[in-house]
């Protein structure tokens, strides 16, 4: 199946979206471009973009390849996006609202009990708990695939800490300094006040005791931790605090940051720490990366944690493959953006066909995330399918499955010129008092041709994604 090219498309020659970028590539000296490119490196070396590759005891700092073909993507496709994540976001939230209080869509049988109650990602230690304002998912990334003109799929929903808006920021900032009359040229919409936005966002949500001007912090699990590149620079870019569980403490049923003047309240905390490591008292014991009491602060309403503990279920990959009946429970509408067929491996008549089928599928981890723990069947060895069919007999209920899709294709700049390579999207979408979605996201793309695998753990890139002003 041949992909379909968001630039070159083969039925029509070159989309409107690019057409005043192509008339601007086309008077480039390659020359130049190759040492536009090379500049690009030195930018993110130079601003320390790496992230951490995990099980590499080498080279476990990277740079993440950019490519500097943005892509494009006119007004009116991100409209129609746009209503179509703005649904899905307040189905998602609506749904985590509901499992932790009256669970009414359970007893109405639409999604089964069982899959809720035995997931290690539900916290029964949130039932009956309401954050502040009643916002569970404060920031999320839609991360969606393209398969044609009008053909726009969610692939996943990441509820719990979605990463790589750092890289959004940093991809525009830099093709702005390499390329500033391009600019000029194409009217691209603007993703630079994200940090203010997103400062914005969780003030809006703080408690109704905080002060009038809430104090606002980033909680990390420190240097070590693959995105603390993109922690620090949210916290530097906001202009408030990037702190560890050791700076923390609970002190007369408020927690407080450790400062030169003594303690000082915290009414928002950004937390990029998983659940289990939040509340030593709560969770692991042994987790030094928390704060031992904060969950019983917050369950009294005196702080607001952002994303609200135990969102993991709503980007549960065995919980998407009921979306569509998620969406059109809450909002009473089909939803705007499909799902991508997948199969329950714990459902026999599903895990039967996935094994009879494990060469053209892509098969996941329910919990997995940066394309750790998949297989991708069509180019897989098969020693690889083989070892993976053991793993999947062994623990069916952990996999899902879904077809090998044929990702749309924007151009990468290579020695030869401009070349196809597959890519996603992941917008970012901030929940407070309403919903904003900044226009773009971050764009990954497969480097390597004929790939599949757009994350930058895997070999991925990425590009600035411009949304046109029209």
């Amino acid at each position: 199946m041949t992909a379909f090219d968001e630039m070159h498309p083969q039925d029509t020659g070159l989309r409107k979206p690019y057409s005043a970028y192509d008339r601007w590539f086309q008077a480039q000296d390659p020359t130049r471009l190759t040492e536009k490119m090379r500049d690009a490196e030195r930018v993110f070396r130079k601003t320390g973009i790496t992230f951490a590759v995990y099980g590499e005891e080498e080279a476990a700092e990277r740079l993440i390849p950019f490519d500097i073909v943005p892509r494009i993507i006119s007004g009116s496709e991100w409209r129609r996006l746009t209503q179509g994540i703005e649904q899905r976001v307040q189905a998602l939230n609506a749904f985590l609202d509901d499992i932790y209080h009256r669970q009414e869509i359970l007893r109405a049988g639409r999604v089964p009990k069982e899959l809720i109650a035995s997931n290690e990602a539900f916290l029964p230690e949130m039932i009956g708990v309401r954050p502040p304002k009643g916002v569970y998912t404060h920031i999320i990334g839609v991360d969606i695939v393209r398969t044609g003109e009008d053909e726009f799929y969610v692939l996943e929903d990441n509820a719990r800490t979605p990463s790589g808006v750092s890289y959004m920021l940093e991809n525009r900032e830099t093709m702005m300094q390499l390329f500033p009359e391009l600019f000029q040229r194409v009217k691209v919409r603007p993703v630079e006040n994200y940090p203010q936005l997103l400062r914005q966002s969780l003030s809006a949500v703080k408690p109704d005791n905080a002060h009038d001007a809430p104090r606002v912090a980033v909680l990390t699990p420190g240097s070590y931790n693959s995105a603390y590149f993109e922690h620090a620079f949210l916290a530097d870019q906001m202009g408030v605090e990037l702190v560890e569980g050791q700076d923390l403490r609970v002190i007369d049923g408020h927690v407080a940051m450790r400062t030169t003047e003594g303690y000082k309240q915290i009414d928002v905390l950004y937390r990029r720490v998983d659940d289990a490591y939040l509340d030593p008292l709560t969770f692991k014991p042994d987790s030094t990366l928390g704060v031992p009491g904060i969950m019983d602060v917050y369950r009294a309403g005196n702080i607001t944690i952002a994303n609200a503990p135990g969102t993991g279920i709503a980007d549960d990959k065995a919980i998407y493959s009921y979306m569509p009946e998620i969406v059109e429970f809450y909002t009473g509408r089909k939803a705007i953006l499909g799902n991508i067929p997948t199969w329950r491996c714990s459902e026999p008549d599903s895990l039967k066909y996935v094994m009879e089928h494990l060469a053209e599928l892509v098969v996941k981890e329910v919990h997995g995330s940066g394309g750790y723990g998949m297989l991708v069947g069509p180019t897989a060895s098969k020693k690889e399918r083989e070892d993976f069919a053991k793993k999947l007999m062994a623990r069916p209920s952990n996999y899902i499955a879904q077809p090998t899709l044929s990702l749309s294709t924007c151009p990468i700049l290579t020695e030869k010129g401009l070349a196809p390579r597959h890519v996603d999207l992941r917008p970012f979408v901030l929940v407070s008092d309403r919903i904003q979605i900044v226009p773009g996201g971050l764009t990954r793309v497969a480097l390597k041709e004929g790939s599949l695998v757009v994350n930058s753990s895997q070999g991925g890139g990425t590009k600035d994604t411009w949304v046109l002003d029209d």
